[in-house]
């Protein structure tokens, strides 16, 4: 059977090392994590750069700023109304209960809690829950995006839900957080490039051991 470890190694030595996040601060993390919600890192990374240029990418001054004013920086982005109210939501919450501090906010010790505490956020799933953790917090946890969903039904690994692909992917891994973050960000270059809904598999670097892609 083949194994994830494989996977990742076929992943990196293909594309490379992708040093995800690309951006400076945990906070920036979570704010990209919302943005990049249902759209492009590109679109999620112009909207990120308008909220810096305006001021507003700390907790402090996004907190004080109206959903209408963060809407307009971020339209590129997508969904801008809905997300610029869950944005402005969480930074006020940051603020209000740990004086801004994502550090503060990540001391809990437990990686449950902390997780409950982002899904209890509005417009906050697992999925970006998840990022936070990984690349915000430095917990060990696998988030499981499209990709990630797409690629183990086509190499055959597994066809379940979210939770599911989670404990395949912590269970096979090795404990190690800088793994976890360049394969979560090799996945993605490989659905952006040729594991797409119409897939690419003529030139996958997967496709010798594929079986979407030997059984097409």
């Amino acid at each position: 059977m083949l194994k994830l470890i494989e996977v990742y190694e076929r992943l990196l030595a293909h594309f490379g090392p992708q040093g995800w996040w690309p951006v400076a601060t945990p906070f920036e993390v979570l704010v990209g994590a919302i943005l990049t919600q249902r759209t492009t890192w590109g679109n999620a990374a112009r909207a990120i750069e308008n909220l810096k240029q305006a001021g507003l990418l700390e907790p402090a001054a996004l907190a004080s700023a109206s959903a209408e004013e963060v809407a307009a920086l971020i339209r590129v982005a997508g969904f801008f109304r809905q997300k610029a109210e869950r944005l402005v939501t969480i930074a006020r919450t940051l603020v209000d209960q740990y004086n801004g501090s994502m550090e503060r906010m990540f001391g809990k010790t437990d990686t449950g809690e902390l997780r409950r505490e982002l899904l209890s956020s509005r417009g906050v799933g697992p999925e970006t829950a998840d990022a936070v953790l990984l690349y915000a917090a430095s917990r060990l946890v696998f988030p499981i995006d499209l990709y990630t969903i797409r690629l183990a039904e086509r190499l055959g690994l597994g066809t379940g839900g979210y939770s599911e692909l989670q404990r395949l992917f912590t269970s096979q891994l090795p404990a190690d957080l800088e793994l976890y973050k360049e394969f979560h960000a090799l996945i993605d270059e490989l659905g952006k490039n040729f594991c797409r809904a119409t897939p690419r598999c003529g030139r996958c670097p997967l496709r010798e051991v594929c079986r979407y892609a030997s059984s097409t």
